[in-house]
């Protein structure tokens, strides 16, 4: 249900892009399905083309609604409306989700249950309810991306000794120590979020739910996922290109590990970062040559020529 700012429980924060009717879903399911929890939903448009905050204020006067006149990206906007928030908890929620019963009252139950996990997250999954394992990662290291740059956690999906971030063959069905929770559906006190500053805005979009985690476990918390309480994400919805989400995640990736690893691995990293790109580029043009299809190559294309940009991070 929802509450006044300053008498809800939590803060549930929605920032979108383009993504009207998924926008409206999340929101119509967020209400219909949060169970014993008070919330203070707050909705902010990141300047959408599609009519995304005159159907908002539309269908759901109820609730808080900013369009602003610029895409100012995920991780500032969070800070943005995180920095008005009143309540003791803050949860963000994809515009591309679809929220199962309880889910927030559960998530709510555990984050409080756990609090040396810091922050908190739950299971996702495909529209067709087959499990989307993109709620939680382990954090990146040189294995795990070598691992990625040679296709062995493709080959392996469900081994986790070649697929350790994405810890490979755990169906998420359990409650679990992680490294990383997704910003698709992250619970945390407001009271860590501000002893954490926020998100570091120069994480424009990906990675930086990532950072946040890794901070956070360098002040002693341990992030956990609950199987719990569930939601439905499609993943990516405001990015129809495969290369320009690709190419900021990669991105990401590199200045994750220029935050967060010993230095003397960085020039290894480099490397396995470009030898992974090159790697799919070849492997790209390959396929296309047997299947007439250039679409896919195209967009692989994009990404390797692209490299001296995401090779420098954000």
């Amino acid at each position: 249900m929802l509450a006044p700012p300053s008498k809800a429980d939590v803060t549930v924060i929605i920032v979108s892009w383009n993504t009207r009717e998924l926008t409206l879903k999340a929101i119509e399911t967020l209400l219909a399905n949060a169970g014993e929890v008070s919330m203070h939903v707050v909705v902010w448009d990141n300047a959408s083309s599609d009519g995304s905050a005159e159907a908002v204020a539309e269908a759901f006067p109820q609730v808080e609604l900013v369009a602003y006149d610029e895409n100012i990206g995920f991780a500032k906007a969070n800070n943005i409306v995180a920095s008005t928030a009143q309540t003791e908890w803050l949860l963000l929620l994809n515009p591309d989700t679809e929220t199962h019963p309880k889910a927030i009252e559960n998530l709510l139950a555990f984050g409080m249950s756990n609090t040396g996990a810091g922050i908190v997250g739950g299971r996702t999954v495909f529209p067709d309810g087959s499990l989307n394992p993109a709620s939680c990662w382990r954090k990146s290291t040189p294995w795990s991306l070598f691992c990625s740059a040679f296709g062995l956690s493709r080959a392996f999906p469900g081994v986790e000794f070649f697929n350790r971030e994405a810890m490979g063959g755990w169906r998420r069905d359990s409650v679990r120590d992680v490294d990383i929770v997704v910003g698709c559906f992250f619970l945390l006190r407001r009271e860590l979020w501000e002893e954490l500053g926020g998100f570091n805005d120069k994480y424009f979009m990906y990675g930086e739910e990532a950072d946040m985690c890794l901070r956070a476990a360098k002040l002693g918390y341990q992030p956990m996922v609950t199987p719990d309480a569930q939601i439905m994400h499609l993943v990516g919805a405001s990015t129809k290109l495969r290369s320009e989400k690709q190419i900021r995640l990669m991105r990401a990736r590199m200045s994750l590990m220029q935050d967060h690893w010993d230095p003397v691995w960085l020039p290894l990293g480099r490397v396995l970062m470009w030898m992974w790109i090159a790697n799919r580029r070849v492997a790209s043009k390959l396929i296309s040559l047997g299947s007439k299809d250039d679409a896919a190559d195209a967009e692989w294309q994009k990404i390797w020529e692209a490299r001296h940009d995401w090779l420098r991070g954000y």
